[in-house]
């Protein structure tokens, strides 16, 4: 729990004020909130039954990218913010941001163009599959139009060119455009909940980051308590069920923020607001590996490359390891007990063998693997795909208090989407907005060296804290120039 101007946790029977702002969801969309509105001078208290960015947060394919798949559904709205928000992004964050050059293999030149026209004009939206080279360099010139240039722009080459990674021999072309990665989305979340931090102390405004908690309502009061969930060292409660309510510690929240992602519609129950169901989820798993063919196969980038039932399956560099993903099946469960099934994980590695000619990958190579079930609205699309990825809130009460269910949202356009909440929750309270999160940098941006400077810049921390240079690359993806401040314990 974190309060402006005190020194020690606040006691757990402290009352927020009257009037903050609840949020439900410590993964990327709620911190990104969080920090929205303590710039803007409101008071937050935000919450989560486990750890931060511990749900679909950490269980994504670690990209910042803008959608490419999105323009075969005609989404080009989407597509610009999400390249505008990614660009910001490897402006404003660069320790966690950077380029990542993307290849996609093909072996046909007209295929897909029908079924595009089709889905294009209303008239189908079937699974797409079979994309052919003038489709690829449609949708990639597309991609680079409402880019901002700051990457460069898509090529297309023949397989074995200098510079492209070892596909099969029965490509015929290989396109490359540009995304980013973000390997470390977990320490994101944390620089933007520090970010709020400096500003709430800065500002004297309230805020209470509370994992391992839940949320007991009474009518119009709400309480924040914690769960059986906790770190090891605090008491054991009975399984999946927090502290009674508590009206000592009870507050009104001036509006409450459901950004529990798949989990929302299990929130809106938890809170007593009687609904028509909002999301449903589809599940998406990934597996990663040690293989050292693959990833020398992979060279500097990774590949986007086309599976059998038509779906684009990421094989992406992860440090020393290689990353691939991902699926895209319904899924009903809690998203918090997601898993790759053994059906997903063959159907994982038979979409690398099929795209790699050296490498065999079998269930032996996998060295772990995870799932995350994305915030889906629920819709009648005729599959997964066809789902649309935009975001939005869905405004309801809960006995007169603003009640903002958020529904999709992703890494790249974390901030634009909370900058839509921030400002609906502001005119909700009758308060303008004071700052924008546009052009303000992420914790541990500042004093960013260039690309070509940066390993001096180690050097220098390195010496500083008389640590190696090895335990400096280590930590510096996850601070950034805040690395320079760590003592030397």
């Amino acid at each position: 729990m974190v309060a402006p101007d005190r020194e020690n946790e606040v006691s757990l029977h402290d009352r927020p004020p009257e009037g903050a702002v609840l949020i439900l969801g410590l993964g990327i969309n709620g911190a990104a909130v969080a920090r929205d509105l303590i710039i803007n001078g409101v008071p937050v208290v935000i919450a989560d039954r486990s750890d931060i960015a511990s749900g679909a947060t950490s269980r994504s394919s670690r990209l910042i990218h803008g959608g490419l798949r999105y323009l075969e559904y005609g989404e080009f709205s989407l597509v610009r913010e999400s390249l505008r928000e990614r660009d910001r992004l490897l402006k404003l964050a660069p320790q966690f941001v950077h380029p990542l050059p993307l290849f996609i293999p093909g072996n046909s030149q007209l295929g897909g163009l029908v079924s595009a026209v089709r889905r294009f004009v209303g008239f189908g939206d079937e699974a797409p599959r079979g994309r052919g080279r003038w489709l690829v360099d449609i949708g990639l010139t597309l991609y680079d139009v409402f880019s901002s240039g700051l990457l460069p722009g898509h090529a297309i080459y023949s397989p074995g060119d200098a510079g492209t990674p070892q596909v099969s021999r029965r490509f015929e072309w290989v396109a490359r455009y540009y995304d980013a990665q973000m390997p470390f989305p977990e320490r994101f979340t944390v620089a933007l909940l520090h970010d709020a931090e400096q500003a709430a102390r800065r500002g004297g405004v309230p805020l209470y980051v509370l994992p391992y908690h839940a949320v007991r309502r009474s009518g119009t009061r709400f309480t924040v308590v914690p769960t059986d969930a906790e770190p090891v060292g605090r008491s054991a409660r009975q399984p999946g069920v927090a502290a009674a309510f508590d009206e000592a510690a009870a507050f009104r929240p001036g509006c409450v923020i459901n950004a529990t992602g798949a989990a929302g519609d299990r929130t809106l129950q938890e809170l007593g607001l009687p609904h028509e169901p909002l999301f449903a989820g589809t599940k998406g798993s990934h597996i990663v590996t040690a293989n050292t063919v693959l990833r020398d196969a992979l060279r500097p980038g990774g590949v986007y490359a086309e599976s059998r039932d038509g779906r684009m399956v990421f094989v992406l560099p992860f440090g020393k390891l290689v990353l691939i993903g991902t699926t895209d099946v319904p899924y009903q469960g809690d998203p918090s007990e997601a898993i790759a099934e053994e059906s997903e994980i063959d159907y994982l590695l038979r979409l690398v063998n099929d795209v790699q000619d050296e490498v065999r990958l079998s269930r032996k190579d996998v060295l772990l693997h995870y799932a995350g079930v994305r915030p889906l609205p629920k819709t009648d699309a005729a599959h997964p795909g066809a789902v649309t990825r935009r975001h939005w809130f869905e405004e309801s009460r809960l006995e007169g208090v603003p009640l903002l269910t958020l529904i999709g949202g992703k890494l790249t356009t974390c901030r634009s989407f909370a900058e839509q909440v921030t400002d609906r929750v502001l005119e909700l309270l009758g308060r303008g907005r004071t700052e924008s999160t546009e052009n303000r940098p992420i914790p541990g941006s500042a004093q960013y060296p260039l690309p070509e400077l940066l390993e001096d810049a180690q050097r220098e921390v390195a010496e500083k804290l008389n640590w190696s240079l090895r335990q400096v690359r280590a930590v510096w993806p996850l601070t950034g120039t805040l690395c320079r401040r760590l003592g030397s314990d």
